[in-house]
């Protein structure tokens, strides 16, 4: 087993939240899926949505689009679909997007969020439906195959965005729409927009082609973190070279790695820094940089 990796694991061991450790098992030592989704189970609400600082930037018990985003991602990661936890969250979708009269689009979250410790940069933006979080939640939703109403209404949203021929307002929103355009069925339709966008992916603020950019920013791996994602193809070989050698260096001495913005409090910083950890293993053993063992 590489070094690297095992300090990587120690870190998770050491720091990590439950969600993150049940991640890791299932995706390195071959553990049952069904355990993540058993973690999932005590951030779900009854109203079907997820909460409790699932996305742990805002400390908030109340559901929220944006954490039932994250537990989307976490079934998708783990491979594991249990329909009726995904069918109430739809249910949950739904009515936000119907209460947003914004086309079928939800906002990451709600004005609750200020009653709670929360970070800085989560603020009255994140009350605008839009691409970010509706087009990320769509296309998981497909990758997780799973149908619902209100997955045909926000694609409908997307492809309305997309095809209108603006230009995301920056990096998260880009990382929304190449979920959409990766696993939605429509082919030749999602690639059209893959091109139009490609042209101007430098010019989208927060996104860093640069390994070295200072500050907080999104990378050519963050749109592709496993190197069998599609898009691969919209960057050079050594562009994705340089901030894999980034990324490798980027570890820090406790195993772990760092994170570029100011969390709410110590206990979401090593939250956080537990899912940037797992993440970084995933990729760089994904694309042959990290070895993995037990």
């Amino acid at each position: 087993m590489d070094d690297a990796f095992a300090a990587g694991h120690r870190f998770l061991l050491s720091q990590a939240r439950l969600l993150e450790l049940r991640l890791f098992a299932t995706c390195f030592l071959g553990e049952p899926a069904a355990r993540v989704v058993d973690a999932l189970r005590g951030y779900q609400n009854d109203d079907g949505g997820f909460g409790h600082a699932l996305e742990p930037d805002k400390r908030c018990p109340f559901s929220l689009p944006i954490d039932v985003e994250i537990a989307f991602q976490a079934l998708a990661t783990a491979g594991a679909v249990d329909h009726d936890m995904v069918t109430r969250a739809c249910d949950f979708l739904a009515r936000t997007a119907e209460e947003a009269g914004a086309g079928g689009a939800v906002p990451p979250a709600f004005p609750v969020i200020e009653s709670f410790p929360r970070a800085v940069h989560w603020a009255e933006w994140t009350y605008q439906p839009g691409l970010n979080p509706t087009a990320g939640l769509v296309g998981l939703l497909y990758q997780l195959g799973v149908d619902h109403p209100w997955r045909s209404v926000g694609a409908g949203y997307c492809w309305q965005q997309l095809e209108s021929g603006a230009v995301p307002g920056d990096a998260h929103v880009l990382r929304e729409v190449l979920v959409f355009l990766e696993h939605v069925p429509d082919r030749d339709r999602a690639d059209r927009c893959a091109a139009a966008l490609a042209p101007n992916l430098a010019s989208i603020p927060m996104f860093h082609l640069d390994p070295d950019a200072p500050g907080y920013g999104l990378s050519p791996l963050d749109m592709a973190p496993q190197a069998t994602s599609r898009w691969c193809a919209l960057f050079t070989d050594a562009q994705i070279a340089a901030h894999l050698d980034r990324l490798q260096k980027d570890q820090q001495a406790d195993g772990g790695w760092p994170i570029t913005w100011e969390p709410p409090s110590q206990a979401a910083v090593f939250e956080w820094r537990g899912i940037v950890t797992l993440g970084a293993l995933r990729t760089l053993t994904s694309y042959g940089r990290l070895t993995a063992g037990t």
